[in-house]
């Protein structure tokens, strides 16, 4: 059972796992968490905003939910990814012609990386843009089944699936703080006000 069905399920009485992991003496080795768990830590700790959903009805109901929270009804969107301005073009958002007059990005990602909570892009989402180009908010649509141990397992991930031809523009986004939140450890870097769409696909 994936972490996030254990999250979303009803609560039950702690594991023997649990118990046992307790009574681990302090020299032993750390129990290394299941990938999808670390990657839910390391991205909320990147200051990432977290959604996780059962189906798609439900990514649909909280993509309305952050256009709301956020008062963009009447904002543009902007799309670099055709395969995702079909899946949501039933939202009647407003889109972009230009990356200027956007307020908001609506992308995918290639991989989810689980060591550092960050997610692995490339130029099948954003083109040949850099990261500063962009808007400063993100929504990313993703599933559980792109979560990965690390880049170097991403980027094998990406080759196998692009035989004929590698995307260029291979980048990581792991700062997801706002504007006003950014400080030393950020500074320099293109942080982004970011929302992750998880669907549950496993």
């Amino acid at each position: 059972m994936s972490l996030f069905r254990k999250l979303f399920s009803s609560k039950s009485e702690k594991s023997e796992e649990e118990l046992k992991s307790n009574e681990r003496g302090k020299y032993m080795p750390e129990i290394k968490l299941p990938v999808d768990e670390r990657f839910t830590i390391n991205f909320k700790t990147n200051g990432g905003k977290f959604l996780y959903c059962e189906n798609l009805d439900e990514i649909y109901n909280s993509l309305n939910n952050i256009i709301e929270e956020n008062s963009w009804q009447e904002k543009k969107v902007l799309f670099l990814d055709k395969n995702m301005e079909d899946k949501f073009k039933n939202f009647n958002l407003s889109k972009s012609n230009s990356i200027n007059n956007a307020t908001f990005f609506l992308t995918t990602c290639e991989n989810l990386i689980a060591d550092d909570g960050s997610l692995l892009i490339s130029s099948r989402q954003i083109a040949e843009k850099k990261l500063k180009e962009l808007p400063d908010h993100f929504i990313v649509f993703a599933t559980t089944s792109q979560i990965v141990e690390n880049i170097g397992e991403g980027l094998r991930v990406i080759k196998s699936k692009n035989k004929k031809q590698i995307p260029t523009n291979i980048t990581t986004i792991k700062h997801f703080k706002s504007l006003e939140e950014k400080d030393f450890m950020t500074y320099g870097s293109s942080s982004k006000n970011l929302y992750l769409l998880l669907l549950e696909d496993l």
